[in-house]
């Protein structure tokens, strides 16, 4: 370095470059070169990892529920958590709220951090593909469950502790929205067609109009269960990235079967076996389509069904992959005569007839002509008792997407939420508030320019409004069952009649909670991480 004509400096400069590159090039080895938090120091890709290790807990999926449920088992036990996305960090469309469109449209079948998959209604939806799971390519809404999800969900549940572990993650993700033109409208819109009371910012739940919490921050950034991560103590936890669990690895326990570890699979087709050691767990957090779909993999799940596939049935769970629900929603979008700033959910009604009432504005570009075109969003979500669904196995090979049927509206009480709820959808848009958003035509005559189908003239009519809900349901992505707790799980979340094992997310829900089940997946994964914790130091 002496002999280099620019001197010392300049030297010192290609040192530092140089070490820099070989700390590069070491994490081209599992990925491009990123930054993020700190904690990637224990996030690697899966062909780093030794072919056998041994944890006390195995958390099976990085996602919503498995993030803050490693970090918080990681504080006193060593933890594997395995996650077959990669990370979400120096990737635009997911970190950013304006990127929310782009996320779940630019999708592949592979890779994308949002995986898409077509149920058997034919409703288009995604699923998170990535650390951070759905909590990285959601909306960012969050608000707390109704009371009566708690009273229902078959959980005893430790309210104090339900609430410590809500706050645990509001401390660190959650923001207050700044309300901009279009929400702002949307909420005295709301007000004006009877949905009260006002009930401020709140992230409670609560009859009438609200504005929720967000995991956007001020600047537009995003923070997902992946940040939760941050807490955990990096001497006693690993993250495994692009890892597939093939299957959980079963052996006899006395008169049940006991998962002792898990079979994964890394980016090269190499395979890796994760043992548990004495009195440790698996816990799985694959979400309502992974859960289920992995146990039926692994020969937990109904006999006849599993012999069908060739698959050795270990323990007959009759209902695994069955009482698997979506929450639909419908509505209406709109071009209005002035461009408006991208805003996702952040005002929400809280009907008494079930029925949820949201809005969101993105701008969507069009490929031919090439162009951009702001589209305000008025939406209703139908909650309550939904239809029943189905899941089934597309394939063995568990990076498949399963098959699921939701069998929308084929409950009458389904669809009679959704044509109140629209009917409401209705009163927002006669409102006064509304009266700015509509279009002046070459007679001089205003109206709303919609974007896809219109609401019914004859909203009196529940034939009418009810073909309206069937012709134009979509779904708002809180899929949620299939292992039900009381059918699969039993009140502390283990497999019924297996050691263990443990089902951690919302597979478990009969029920979405409240108008958006996010902030209760995220308290689920911290509150079952203390109560583990707890009955281990018992």
């Amino acid at each position: 370095f002496e002999s280099e004509p620019w001197g010392y400096g300049w030297s010192l400069v290609h040192l530092v470059l140089l070490c820099f590159c070989c700390c590069c090039f070491d994490l081209i080895s599992w990925g491009p070169c990123i930054t993020g938090p700190s904690y990637l120091q224990f996030v690697f890709n899966a062909t780093r990892l030794p072919s056998e290790d041994y944890y006390d807990y195995i958390i099976v999926g990085g996602g919503t529920a498995g993030c803050p449920l490693a970090a918080t088992l990681s504080k006193f036990f060593r933890v594997l958590v395995i996650e077959r996305g990669g990370v979400p960090y120096g990737q635009p469309n997911l970190m950013t709220q304006d990127g929310f469109v782009a996320a779940l449209t630019e999708v592949d079948a592979y890779n994308s951090p949002a995986q898409p998959f077509t149920s058997e209604d034919g409703v288009r939806n995604a699923r998170g593909r990535v650390l951070g799971g759905s909590s990285a390519i959601n909306a960012g809404f969050y608000s707390r469950a109704d009371q009566e999800f708690f009273a229902k969900s078959g959980v005893n549940w430790n309210l104090k502790v339900v609430n410590q572990s809500y706050e645990w993650i509001e401390n660190a993700m959650v923001f207050r929205p700044e309300l901009k033109n279009w929400q702002s409208t949307v909420r005295d819109a709301m007000l004006e067609a009877g949905i009260d009371p006002y009930n401020g910012f709140t992230l409670d739940h609560y009859l009438g109009t609200k504005v929720g919490g967000t995991t956007f921050d001020p600047a537009g950034l995003r923070h997902s269960a992946a940040d939760l991560l941050s807490y955990a103590n990096p001497s006693n936890i690993r993250v495994a990235v692009y890892a597939s669990v093939e299957r959980i690895l079963l052996a006899p326990s006395g008169l049940k079967q006991s998962a002792i570890g898990v079979l994964y699979r890394d980016q090269i087709g190499h395979f890796h076996h994760a043992m548990v050691r004495e009195k440790g767990e698996v816990l799985i957090c694959a979400g309502a389509l992974g859960s289920p779909q992995l146990l039926l993999l692994s020969g937990i799940g109904p006999r006849p069904y599993l012999s069908s596939w060739g698959i050795p049935a270990f323990h007959h769970s009759p209902y695994v992959g069955q009482f698997i629900f979506d929450n639909p929603r419908t509505g209406i979008s709109i071009v209005p005569p002035t461009p408006l700033e991208h805003s996702l959910i952040q005002v929400v009604g809280i009907t008494n007839s079930g029925a949820y009432i949201e809005a969101a504005s993105n701008v969507v570009p069009f490929a031919s002509p090439p162009q951009s075109l702001t589209v305000a969003t008025v939406m209703v979500k139908i909650a309550g008792p939904l239809s029943a669904g189905l899941l089934r196995l597309a394939s063995t090979d568990v990076r498949a997407n399963p098959i699921v049927r939701f069998n929308y509206f084929s409950h009458r009480g389904d669809l009679e939420r959704c044509v109140k709820g629209s009917r409401k959808i209705g009163e927002v848009l006669r409102s006064r508030s509304m009266e700015e958003f509509k279009l002046r035509d070459w007679f001089g005559n205003r109206d709303f320019r919609y974007v896809g189908p219109g609401l019914p003239v004859d909203q009196a009519n529940d034939v009418v409004m009810g073909e309206f809900c069937r012709r134009t349901v979509r779904t708002i992505w809180h899929y949620h069952g299939g292992c039900v707790v009381g059918k699969v799980v039993d009140r502390r979340f283990k497999v019924i009649g297996m050691d263990g094992l443990r089902v951690v997310d919302g597979s478990t829900f009969s029920v979405s909670p409240g108008t958006n089940p996010q902030a209760t997946v995220l308290m689920l994964g911290r509150y079952m991480g203390m109560k583990i914790i707890r009955e281990r130091m018992r």
